[in-house]
C-alpha cells in the first residue's frame, strides 16, 4: 500500500472517507512512518474532505488525521504542532459528530514534546469554552480527562499561570462523572491539583463539593469486568483527593462524622479510614472546631459496633487525632489541645474500668490504650490517669475472673508501643508505678489460677524490656517466681508463658538467671527418686518425668546469652552422659528432651560466633565422644552394661538435629576442622578430638551390621555432620568417604544403617560439584544398583532401591542430567512383583522435603520449583505405564500417582486436574488403604476451592458414587478422610450438587452410627450441610 508506492495518499483517503474502508488509517499512518509523506502533505491531501459541507465527511476526514497523529505524533516540529493545534482548535466549534475525532486528534497531539509556550492555555480555554463534557460520550470524556493529564505533565507552569480558572474549567468538566474509569483520571487531576500547589481561590469548596460528591465509594464491579477496576482503587484515588490539603478541612470534617452516622458498614469503615489519614496531616487549627463531635462518634463506633474492622479503624482514627494533638504547640494563654482532648477521653472511658464484670470495660480500655499509644505525652498523661486505678481496683476485688479482666487491661498499658517510647532523655511513663505495678504483678503470680499466671508472666516480660522498670531485687524474685512455677505449674497455658517470659528476661539479666534459676532446674533433673517407707527405691513417676522434661524445656528458652549457653548445654550433655553410663534416672523420653534442647539452643545461638565456638570445643565433640562410645560399646557383647540408650534408634534421630543445626551454622573455619575431624574419625578411626577418649584403637565405624545394636548405626552422626556443611567447605576424602558410604548401604542387613548410608552417601552427591569426579561416582553406583536390581534372587535389592530412591532426590533437585535415568528406573519397579509397594512410596520420598538431610537448612543444591518440572515430565510416562500394567500392578501406579499430586502445589493441582481425575477416581476404587488415604488427603484440598467446581463436573457423579462407597471403609482414617471430602463437595454451586442429594444423605445416615466418635463428628458436618441444600440464605 502506501509504504511500497502501490496506493498513492489521495487513494488512501478516498479509501478511507468515501469508501469507508477503516484499514486505510494504518496504511495512512505507516506511509508517515516510512517518510513516504508528512503529516502536512496528509492535511492537503484532506482539503477537500475537511472543507465539506457534509459533517459526516468532515468527521470521517478528522478521524483519519487523528488516527495518524496517534501513531506519529512524536515526529511533529513545534510548527507543525501550532498549525494543527489551531486547526483543532476550531474545529471544536464544529458540528457534534466531528467533536469526538477532535478530542482525539488533540490528545494524540498532547503526547508531542514540541508544543510551543502559550499553547497549552489555548487549548484549555477552549476545551472549557466550547465543549460541553456532560454531553460527550464516555471515551469522549476519558480524552478530556487524558488530555488535562498530559497539559498537567507537558506545561505545569503554564497552567498554574492560569490561576483558579484552571481549577473552575475542571469543576464544570468533571461535574456529573459516573463511569469509575473516568472517575479514575478525574480524581488523579485533582490529586495533581491540590499537591502540586495549584491555585484553589475561591473554587476550593467547588473543588471539594465536586469530588466528595463520590464519598463513600459504594462502586461494586460487575462479573469478569474486563478493566479490572476495584472498589478499593476508587477509594484509596478518593482519598487522596480529600486528604490533599488542609484546605478542606472544614468541608471534610463534617462530611465524616455525618457518614459515621450510616448504617452501612463499608460507609463508616471508609469515613474512619479516611478520618486517619487527613488527621496524620492536620493540624490543630484544622481539628479544634471538630474535636467533640469526632470523639463522640469514634467512641460510639468502638462502643457499639460489631465488627472489628470497624473498631479497629476508629482506634487508628483516635489514635491519629491524638498523634496529630500531640505535636501542637503549647499556646501562649497555656492552652494544651493534647491535654484537654484527653481529659474527654479519661472522663467518658475511665469509669468503665471500675466495672469489669461489665461489656464496656473491653472499649473503654482499647480506646484508651489507642490514645496513649499515640505518643509518648499522651501515654504519660493516660497512664497517670488511668494505672493508679487499675491496680487499685485490683487490690480491691477477689473475684479472679474480675481480678483477670482487669490485669488484662492494665498488660495493654503496659505494653510498649513504638511512639510511646521515651526518648533517650526520658524516663518510661511506668517508672513513677514501679513498685506497686511489680507488687500487682508477683501477686498475680502467687494465685493459683491460670488466666492470672499467663497475664502476670506477660506484663512481667513487658516490664522487663523497659530499662529501670525492674530494680535488681525485682529480677531476683521474678526469677525465683518463674522457677517455681516451671516446677510446679502443669497447666498447657501457664508453662508456654512461663517459657516464654524467662527466654525474653534471661538475655537482659543474665547474671540473675545463672545464679538463681539454672543451679536449681539441674538439681531437679538431676534429682533422685524418693525412698519408699521399706527403704527401697522408688520408681520415678511419670510426674516427675514431665517436671524433668519441662526443666529441659527451660534450660533452653532462657539459653539467649553466651553466658547462659555454656552452663546450661552442659547440663543437657551431662544428662546424656549420665544416661550413658547406666545410671537409670533418665528414661528414653528424657534423653529425647535432652536433645530437643540442645537442638533449640542451637537454633537461638546460631549466628553467635562465640556460642559457635563453643559448640564446636564442646558440644559436638561430647556427643560424638558419647554416642561412639555408646555404639562400640554395644558391638562388644561382654561389656557391662550390655547396652546404652544412646544406641536407640529414636535416640540417634533425636542426636542427629543437634549436630546438623550445629555444623550448618559454624564459621567457615571451624566448620572445615569438623569437617576433617569426622571424616577422619570413620574412616580411620581417629579418636584424639574426642573428649575423654576410652576408646578401642582406630575403632571400624564403617562395618557391616546384621544385628539391631551395630557401630555401623552412627552413620548418622556423620550424615549430620558432613551432609549440612555449606557448599563451601570441602570435605576431606570425599571419594572414599562415599566409596565406603555406597559399601554400607548396599551390603548392611541392618535397615537403619543402609537408610541413614543412603542418606549421607546422597546429601555428599547433592553438594558435588559437576564435573568428572562426580561423573565417575554416578557411573559406578548406577552401575551397581542396576545389578543388584536386575538380579530377582538377590537379597540385598531393597538396600539397592533405597540407594536409588536418595541418589535420584539429590539428583532431581538439583536439575541434573542423569536425574531422568533413575526416576526412569523407579518407574520401571512398579512392575517388579517384590519391589513394587517400595516403588511406589519411594515418590513419596522425591516429592516431599526431607528433615535431616537434602533441605535448605542443609545447604542442599535445591531449585523450588523441581516438583513442578518432574511432574510435567513423567506424568505421561505414569499414565502410559498404569494403561499398559497389569490389573494386580495397577495399584502401584495409583499410589505413585497419588503422592506426587498430593505434593503439587495447589495452582498446578487445579491446572492439572481435568486430567488427572480419572486416574484418582481409580484410585480411590483400588483396594489398598493406604492409596485410598493418600488419593483422599490430595483430593480434599483442591476441593475446598472454589476454581475446582468447573474442572470437576463431568467427573461428579464418578466421584460422589466412589466416596459414598469408602463411607463403609474398614480403616477409620479413610473413613474420616472421606467424609471431609463430602462435607467440602457441599460448598460447590447448587446447581452441580443438588442432584445428588438424596443419595448422599441415604449413603451419610450409616456413618452417623460409627463406632468411633471422630468419625460421627465428621458425618454429622457433611450431612449437616447437604441437608441445608437449596435452603434460602445458604
Amino acid at each position: 500500500m502506501a509504504t511500497d508506492g502501490a496506493v498513492p495518499l489521495p487513494g488512501l483517503v478516498e479509501e478511507f472517507v468515501a469508501g469507508q474502508q477503516d484499514g486505510g488509517a494504518a496504511a495512512a499512518a505507516a506511509g508517515v512512518k516510512a517518510g513516504n509523506f508528512t503529516i502536512l502533505q496528509l492535511v492537503e491531501a484532506l482539503g477537500p474532505t475537511l472543507t465539506s459541507s457534509q459533517s459526516q465527511t468532515r468527521a470521517r476526514g478528522i478521524q483519519l488525521l487523528s488516527h495518524v497523529l496517534s501513531e506519529c505524533s512524536g515526529r511533529l516540529s513545534e510548527k507543525e504542532v501550532e498549525v494543527l493545534v489551531a486547526f483543532y482548535e476550531n474545529r471544536l466549534k464544529d458540528d457534534y459528530v466531528v467533536t469526538p475525532h477532535v478530542l482525539h486528534g488533540i490528545k494524540a497531539l498532547t503526547k508531542s514534546p514540541a508544543w510551543p509556550p502559550g499553547l497549552a492555555i489555548s487549548v484549555l480555554k477552549s476545551l472549557f469554552q466550547d465543549v460541553h463534557v456532560q454531553s460527550l460520550m464516555l471515551l469522549e470524556r476519558s480524552c478530556i480527562y487524558t488530555i488535562l493529564i498530559n497539559l498537567m505533565e507537558l506545561k505545569e507552569e503554564e497552567l498554574k499561570g492560569l490561576g483558579a480558572d484552571f481549577v473552575f474549567g475542571f469543576v464544570q468538566a468533571m461535574d456529573g462523572e459516573r463511569d469509575p474509569r473516568n472517575l479514575l483520571l478525574a480524581f488523579q487531576i485533582a490529586r495533581n491539583i491540590l499537591h502540586r500547589g495549584y491555585e484553589l481561590g475561591s473554587f476550593t469548596e467547588e473543588l471539594f463539593e465536586v469530588t466528595s460528591c463520590y464519598f463513600p465509594i459504594d462502586f461494586s464491579p460487575p462479573p469478569n469486568d474486563p478493566h479490572g477496576i476495584t472498589q478499593q482503587e476508587l477509594i484509596l484515588a478518593l482519598r487522596a483527593v480529600l486528604t490533599g490539603t488542609v484546605c478542606f478541612a472544614e468541608f471534610l470534617l463534617p462530611l465524616v462524622i455525618e457518614k459515621l452516622d450510616s448504617d452501612i458498614q463499608s460507609a463508616k469503615l471508609d469515613s474512619l479510614q479516611t478520618l486517619a489519614a487527613c488527621a496524620s496531616m492536620y493540624g490543630y487549627r484544622e481539628l479544634k472546631e471538630f474535636l467533640p463531635g469526632l470523639w463522640s462518634s469514634l467512641r460510639r463506633e468502638v462502643f457499639q459496633t460489631a465488627s472489628e474492622k470497624v473498631e479497629s479503624a476508629g482506634l487508628s482514627s483516635l489514635r491519629a487525632i491524638t498523634s496529630c494533638l500531640s505535636r501542637s504547640i503549647l499556646s501562649s494563654d497555656g492552652d494544651d489541645a493534647l491535654r484537654v482532648f484527653l481529659d474527654l477521653i479519661i472522663q467518658d472511658c475511665r469509669h468503665h474500668l471500675c466495672e469489669p464484670d461489665l461489656k464496656l470495660v473491653w472499649p473503654s480500655a482499647k480506646l484508651l490504650q489507642a490514645a496513649a499509644s499515640a505518643s509518648y505525652r499522651a501515654s504519660h498523661i493516660i497512664a497517670g490517669a488511668v494505672i493508679p486505678q487499675l491496680m487499685e481496683q485490683y487490690n480491691n476485688q477477689t473475684q479472679c475472673a474480675q481480678r483477670r479482666t482487669l490485669l488484662d487491661v492494665l498488660q495493654g498499658f503496659v505494653q510498649p508501643a513504638q511512639d510511646g517510647v521515651p526518648a533517650v532523655a526520658e524516663e518510661s511513663v511506668l517508672c513513677g508505678f514501679r513498685e506497686p505495678l511489680c507488687e500487682v504483678v508477683f501477686s498475680a503470680l502467687s494465685e493459683t489460677n491460670a488466666g492470672l499466671q499467663v497475664t502476670a508472666s506477660r506484663i512481667l516480660s513487658s516490664l522487663g524490656q523497659q530499662p529501670g522498670l525492674l530494680s535488681t531485687s525485682h529480677v531476683e524474685l521474678a526469677v525465683d517466681h518463674l522457677r517455681r512455677l516451671i516446677l510446679e505449674e502443669e497447666d498447657t497455658q501457664v508453662c508456654p508463658a512461663v517459657l516464654e517470659c524467662s527466654g525474653s528476661l534471661a538475655p537482659l539479666y543474665p547474671d540473675v538467671f545463672a545464679s538463681a534459676m539454672i543451679p536449681q532446674l539441674k538439681a531437679e533433673i538431676f534429682s533422685e527418686p524418693m525412698l519408699r517407707d521399706n527403704g527401697q527405691e522408688a520408681v520415678h513417676t511419670s510426674s516427675q518425668h514431665v517436671v524433668r522434661q519441662r526443666c529441659m524445656t527451660a534450660l533452653a528458652a532462657v539459653s539467649c546469652h553466651p553466658t547462659l549457653v555454656q552452663q546450661t548445654a552442659p547440663v543437657l550433655l551431662q544428662v546424656l552422659s549420665s544416661s550413658h553410663t547406666g545410671s537409670g534416672l533418665f528414661s528414653t523420653d528424657d534423653i529425647i528432651a535432652a536433645c530437643r534442647s540442645l537442638q533449640q539452643i542451637a537454633e537461638q545461638v546460631q549466628y553467635a560466633e562465640e556460642t559457635g565456638c563453643f559448640f564446636h570445643d564442646v558440644i559436638i565433640p561430647h556427643l560424638l565422644g558419647l554416642t561412639v562410645q555408646a555404639g562400640l560399646q554395644c558391638d562388644n557383647q561382654d561389656s557391662i552394661p550390655p547396652q546404652s540408650p544412646l544406641t536407640e534408634e529414636a535416640i540417634l534421630l533425636a542426636i542427629v538435629p543437634v549436630l546438623s543445626t550445629a555444623c550448618a551454622h559454624l564459621q567457615s573455619e571451624l566448620a572445615a576442622l569438623t569437617a576433617s575431624r569426622v571424616v577422619s574419625l570413620f574412616l580411620d578411626g581417629d579418636t584424639v578430638f574426642l573428649p575423654g577418649n576410652n576408646l578401642p584403637l582406630q575403632p571400624q565405624l564403617f562395618q557391616k551390621a546384621s544385628s539391631s545394636c551395630s557401630g555401623s548405626q552412627l552413620v548418622c552422626l556423620l550424615m549430620a555432620c558432613v551432609c549440612s556443611m555449606p557448599k563451601s567447605v570441602e570435605i576431606p576424602q570425599v571419594d572414599r568417604l562415599l566409596s565406603e558410604l555406597e559399601e554400607l548401604s548396599c551390603t548392611s542387613t541392618h535397615p537403619f544403617s543402609f537408610t541413614l548410608a543412603a542418606k549421607c552417601f546422597a546429601g555428599l552427591i547433592n553438594k558435588r560439584s559437576a564435573g568428572q569426579a562426580l561423573d565417575l561416582v554416578l557411573e559406578r553406583t548406577i552401575k551397581r544398583i542396576t545389578s543388584e536390581l536386575d538380579c530377582m534372587s538377590s537379597s540385598l535389592r531393597t538396600q539397592a532401591l533405597t540407594l536409588l530412591l536418595w541418589v535420584a532426590k539429590a539428583l532431581l533437585i538439583r536439575y541434573h542430567p542423569l536425574a531422568t535415568t533413575l526416576t526412569d528406573k523407579i518407574f520401571s519397579l512398579l512392575m517388579d512383583p517384590e519391589l513394587a509397594p517400595l516403588a511406589a512410596d519411594g515418590f513419596s520420598l522425591l516429592m516431599s522435603d526431607s528433615v535431616d538431610v537434602l533441605n535448605r537448612a542443609c545447604h542442599a543444591d535445591f531449585r523450588i520449583m523441581y516438583r513442578q518440572r518432574f511432574f510435567t515430565e513423567n506424568s505421561a510416562k505414569l499414565v502410559e505405564g498404569f494403561n499398559s500394567a497389569e490389573k494386580e500392578m495397577k495399584s502401584g501406579y495409583l499410589k505413585a500417582l497419588s503422592h506426587i499430586v498430593n505434593n503439587l502445589p495447589r495452582q498446578v493441582q487445579l491446572t492439572e486436574l481435568p486430567a488427572l481425575l480419572p486416574l484418582l477416581l481409580e484410585a480411590l476404587s483400588c483396594p489398598d488403604q493406604a492409596v485410598q488415604l493418600s488419593t483422599l488427603s490430595c483430593l480434599h484440598p483442591v476441593l475446598l476451592d472454589p476454581p475446582a467446581s468447573p474442572a470437576l463436573a463431568p467427573q461428579l457423579d464418578g466421584l460422589i458414587f466412589r466416596l459414598l462407597g469408602l463411607t463403609t471403609s474398614p480403616a477409620m482414617k479413610v473413613r474420616i478422610a472421606t467424609l471431609r471430602c463430602l462435607h467440602a463437595l457441599a460448598r460447590f454451586p447448587d446447581h452441580m450438587i443438588l442432584p445428588f442429594r438424596a443419595r448422599v444423605l441415604r449413603a451419610l445416615a450409616t456413618p452417623l452410627d460409627d463406632h468411633k466418635r471422630l468419625v460421627r463428628r465428621e458425618a454429622v458436618a457433611a450431612r449437616g450441610e447437604w441437608f441445608l441444600l437449596g435452603s434460602p440464605g445458604r
